[in-house]
């Protein structure tokens, strides 16, 4: 490996690794449940890699040697317990995607030809409904939340408690099950609309290879405590959140939702967090609130520029106020899954607050590059993890053409598609889809979508997420979309325009407007702004406004076709 700065555990695959830190870390707390307030139930890594045996143990006595599994719930840790069972001798695993409605998640487990599924309560009436459908092979299901065996419906609890007999009658198949770490073992939907979605095929090389990439380069131990927020079912968050937890012997605690994000961060005492850009924004915004009530601002925004160039130790003594707010451990904020706002980024460093930007898709299992102490540079998704080799093909003028990427976190391919897996994967090259450069130190940025690249006239491109960036830090917007219109005289000349989701009540408090024209009026000027801060060729020329939120994916990235088709729906 290169550019590796820490020690790390060398693994073949999720079973040696929950072997081999048993041994390092099994004493250490794994999880911390909250059962009610103030009370909290706690499970160390032997329990846990106890708990895996034994439900995989069961799992093979039901006959799922070898079976496709699938998993649907919220973040805990009996996710994550199924996950490992199904994935470390049993058979493969399948995490579907919670926020899905009932038609397109019939349609998932149809295709996955899945025969077992481990579901959460909220999900028990859809699932146990398209059971009965002849079209999939579901045989047995499983609830996380009973204890107990009902009208066909397997619990959780149970199984393992049955394993445990198992394994204490000898039964030893899933304990020494062997691993091949070249074969699909994890089957992950992309997403879009299930007819149109991939099947990405990982294997136990690709995710451990990301494992210990990324143990090489960050600052994470057995005695930090990590905050899972994410979707579980994403790579981002399985990766980094769950298993990286586990491959380190650290913490694991669960967000009670997206607006306790702050209240938990100081209840557990966090120090890492993965996450997305909006959240840090919203935390950034807290601060800032908090501050100004406090009547601090003044002397914070002072020692901001005091303090610019020292250390982020020293920045952490100077701000401690505002480290102690978010419980004055934080040692590691990751942001991915969507573009970071640069200025957000430099205010958190400024603070002290060590916010780090990473970049991977579910194909690469998915982190390609990301920031580390030794390795960081604001705006940039930094270098390359150890093992991954980053390219620029079909680069233009200014250094942007497409990231291609190479390594063995790079997945086998498009499940039962091998036209898509060919167009992805050339010459060994995983082509992301993404524009970027690479500075000449190794700093990767991103530029946007290649798809979503708009061609002007005079063959300038542009690059619609950069825009959006810009028109959403205006006050009172919550989302735009940048959009390529084309002159009805001329086919080829297309002007920007841009839809904008607004904020009635924020337009009322901060402008004084509230008619639609008067909000119109206040926008258009604010837009005006802009264009007079970008060249002549990217300026806004229309603008449409919506209190309507934007399509998007499950994992909120905006699907640009489906905007624009709204967009010509309304102009007929």
């Amino acid at each position: 490996m290169k550019k590796s700065r820490y020690d790390y555990l060398e693994i073949s695959d999720l079973k040696d690794m929950l072997n081999k830190t048993r041994e390092l870390y099994g004493e250490k707390t794994a999880y911390k449940i909250k059962i009610e307030k103030d009370k909290y139930k706690t499970f160390t890594h032997n329990e846990v890699r106890d708990m895996v045996n034994y439900l995989g143990t069961s799992l093979i006595h039901l006959g799922l040697k070898g079976k496709r599994i699938a998993i649907i719930g919220e973040n805990r840790y009996e996710w994550e317990i199924a996950y490992l069972s199904i994935v470390c001798g049993t058979g493969v695993v399948v995490p579907l995607d919670k926020s899905l409605p009932e038609n397109e998640l019939e349609d998932l487990i149809e295709r996955s030809g899945i025969e077992a599924i481990f579901y959460a309560k909220k999900y028990a009436k859809t699932i146990e409904r398209i059971k009965y459908s002849e079209k999939n092979k579901l045989k047995h299901l499983i609830a996380m939340d009973t204890d107990f065996h009902f009208e066909g419906v397997y619990s959780q609890e149970e199984l393992i408690e049955n394993g445990k007999k198992l394994i204490k009658e000898g039964n030893r198949e899933f304990i020494e099950a062997t691993i091949n770490p070249d074969e699909t073992s994890i089957m992950l939907f992309t997403s879009g609309t299930t007819s149109k979605s991939k099947v990405v095929a990982l294997s136990h090389k690709n995710i451990c290879s990301n494992l210990m990439d990324i143990g090489s380069i960050l600052d994470v131990t057995s005695e930090d405590i990590l905050l899972s927020i994410l979707p579980i079912h994403h790579v981002f968050e399985c990766t980094v959140g769950f298993l990286f937890a586990l491959y380190k012997g650290a913490q694991t605690v669960f967000c009670d939702g997206l607006r306790h994000v702050v209240d938990n961060l100081k209840e557990y005492q966090v120090s890492v967090m993965a996450c997305v850009p909006a959240i840090y924004e919203k935390i950034f915004m807290m601060i800032r609130k908090q501050l100004e009530k406090q009547g601090k601002l003044p002397e914070i925004l002072e020692n901001e520029e005091k303090y610019k160039e020292a250390s982020m130790e020293k920045k952490k003594e100077v701000f401690k106020e505002i480290h102690d707010m978010i419980g004055g451990k934080i040692k590691l904020f990751i942001s991915g899954a969507a573009a970071l706002d640069a200025k957000i980024e430099e205010k958190y460093r400024l603070l002290g607050l060590n916010l780090v930007q990473g970049y991977g898709l579910t194909e690469t299992s998915p982190v390609i590059a990301v920031g580390t102490n030794q390795y960081h540079k604001i705006g940039t998704v930094g270098k390359t993890v150890p093992s991954v080799e980053a390219k620029i093909v079909d680069e233009n003028q200014e250094g942007i053409g497409e990231l291609v990427v190479k390594g063995p976190s790079i997945m086998l391919g498009y499940l039962e598609n091998k036209k898509a897996t060919k167009e992805a994967i050339q010459d060994g090259w995983f082509h992301t889809g993404d524009l970027a450069k690479i500075d000449e130190e190794g700093y990767i940025y991103i530029c946007g979508r290649k798809k979503s690249v708009i061609v002007l006239k005079n063959g300038k491109n542009i690059f619609p997420e950069e825009m959006e960036n810009l028109v959403n830090k205006i006050e009172g917007v919550k989302e735009s979309f940048i959009f390529g219109k084309q002159k009805s005289e001329d086919k080829n000349d297309i002007k920007i325009n841009v839809k904008i989701v607004f904020d009635r009540e924020v337009m009322k408090d901060v402008y004084k407007v509230q008619t639609d024209d008067e909000i119109y009026d206040v926008l258009r000027k604010k837009v005006k702004e802009i264009n007079q801060i970008m060249p002549q060729y990217k300026a806004i020329r229309g603008i449409i406004l919506t209190e309507e939120p934007l399509i998007k994916t499950t994992t909120n990235k905006i699907k640009r076709q489906d905007n624009l088709d709204a967009i010509e729906k309304l102009k007929n």
